[in-house]
């Protein structure tokens, strides 16, 4: 493929602001054994891109210590292979904490972007759980001599979503007559943009020296608003699953719907010939007591369960203690259940410990959350 990616690690980390308190929107786990960017990452690979690049702002540790080289995602090589790119305070010296939008990211990055040689920048952020074929989307970027081309997908708007999303109005051709950020009083369906567009790499070059000079910071905005009548802006749009993190409750439920929606699991782990690859790791194989009862869960490996877990995710090196009862949980790595813990829509962080007889609670619709290394 004549292009590389680009993957905006931080981006809309101000919606779930605790996940990402210490890690970006990339490192937040997902599904056992994932990361958020596996998935950004793996639809860049099994599309035949081998050049991408990395933007981050802060709390990347985590990030690299997952991506590593890129060996497993086939992208440790001498030419091309993954970039992580470190953040550049130059362009964002009025916002603390970095760039807050995917302009002032790419104005961050200018001098890389200088020096890409392909025609084609594929754009992503890692808050989009899919597993897309973005051939499909390049071919009909070119087929239609597009600047720049952008996936939606048909969405019935409602008060939540549309304060977040970017809605998109185009003629029958496929062609932008406009767009509106965050309108939060939009309703129906709508064309509501996925965060993964394609632009041609010159046209991507001008933009970012435009706004440099002239203090844009909003791509849609000050770009896309003010040129739709002298450029070609369209819309791609995708008919697949697609699922958006823009709360703890979007994660909570895109989480617990692996669980009970075979569909959606089948569309993002069973696609042939596109598996949703990630960093391994060589661990025991999970143990289960005489005295544990396990149904419908995810259970990674080194995991010692003798309870109960009923509807769970749970993530490598769990434990759970004789006479725990743990339903429609989210356990990342290491927690710690005690003896007798009664626990119901939870969601707790790395290395995180409920002692003995505590009872935790939540709702789906707004679930407990535990933060990293706490005891209960």
């Amino acid at each position: 493929m004549n292009a590389i990616g680009i993957i905006f690690a931080n981006l809309h980390e101000r919606n779930i602001p605790e996940l990402t308190r210490i890690r970006t929107v990339g490192s937040v786990p997902f599904g056992c054994r994932y990361r958020l960017i596996d998935f950004t990452l793996s639809n860049m690979v099994n599309s035949g891109i081998t050049d991408i690049r990395v933007v981050t702002q802060y709390n990347y540790q985590s990030l690299m210590d997952h991506i590593g080289s890129g060996k497993d995602w086939d992208l440790a090589r001498r030419s091309g292979g993954i970039k992580i790119l470190p953040p550049n305070m130059r362009y964002n010296q009025n916002y603390m904490g970095g760039a807050h939008s995917r302009l002032e990211s790419l104005m961050g990055i200018a001098a890389s972007l200088n020096h890409i040689k392909e025609d084609y920048v594929i754009m992503a952020d890692c808050d989009g759980i899919c597993n897309i074929d973005l051939d499909d989307l390049l071919r009909d970027h070119i087929a239609n001599n597009a600047d720049i081309t952008m996936m939606t997908k048909r969405l019935n708007i409602n008060g939540g979503l549309s304060e977040t999303a970017t809605i998109i109005e185009a003629d029958e051709s496929g062609r932008i007559t406009d767009l509106a950020m965050n309108p939060k009083y939009a309703e129906g369906e709508h064309d509501v943009a996925l965060n993964i567009t394609v632009i041609n790499t010159k046209y991507l070059q001008n933009i970012v020296q435009e706004a440099i000079a002239h203090g844009f910071t909003s791509l849609t905005r000050d770009i896309m608003m003010r040129n739709k009548e002298e450029r070609i802006y369209r819309i791609y749009r995708y008919e697949g699953a697609f699922a958006t993190i823009s709360s703890l409750e979007d994660y909570f439920a895109t989480s617990m719907e692996l669980i009970t929606n075979t569909a959606f699991r089948n569309a993002l782990f069973g696609v042939d010939r596109r598996p949703v690859l990630t960093k391994v790791r060589n661990s025991a194989p999970t143990r289960y007591t005489d005295a544990s009862v396990v149904k419908n869960s995810l259970i990674a490996d080194g995991c010692t369960i003798d309870g109960t877990v009923e509807n769970c995710i749970l993530f490598r090196g769990v434990k759970i203690g004789r006479g725990a009862v743990v339903k429609n949980c989210i356990l990342y790595q290491d927690t710690v259940v005690g003896e007798n813990v009664f626990m119901n829509c939870v969601i707790s962080d790395k290395n995180t410990v409920i002692r003995d007889g505590n009872v935790l609670a939540g709702h789906p619709s707004k679930p407990y959350f535990i933060g990293k290394n706490q005891m209960l």
